[in-house]
């Protein structure tokens, strides 16, 4: 028959093992969140670019490609935000049972985002 220590030690297992779960369900979630934030900046870029598309017509031409750049720029910040967040939040967090996606490559994604998105910009003024 289990004494009462035994059922206080297999209650504070029972809670450990819960607070990990938690830990990797939040580090899961942070992962959805990151994408989530990078569709929102591809989202800003694409407005960017069709706003250009659309008002290429538009005298003076400097007009629509400053109001396309604001959505770039838009954009830029979103993705370096994302990954900012990302990072702070995985470097708190401590994985058990999940296997995050790490602090490298949410940087390397949203760089490589920032980098397209810029090149996008200068190609957008050049034209």
């Amino acid at each position: 028959m289990p004494t009462s220590n035994d059922l206080a030690e297999e209650r504070t297992d029972l809670a450990h093992d819960r607070t990990d779960w938690a830990e990797d369900r939040t580090i899961l979630a942070n992962e959805r969140t990151f994408a989530g934030w990078m569709r929102t900046g591809l989202a800003s870029a694409a407005l960017g670019l069709g706003f250009q598309a659309i008002f290429r017509v538009v005298e003076p031409t400097w007009l629509a490609k400053a109001g396309a750049s604001i959505f770039l720029v838009i954009a830029i910040i979103v993705f370096w935000l994302a990954q900012a967040k990302a990072c702070n939040l995985a470097e708190r967090m401590d994985s058990h049972a999940a296997t995050p996606m790490g602090h490298s490559n949410f940087r390397r994604i949203s760089l490589l985002f920032i980098v397209g998105t810029a090149t996008l910009s200068v190609i957008l003024w050049l034209l």
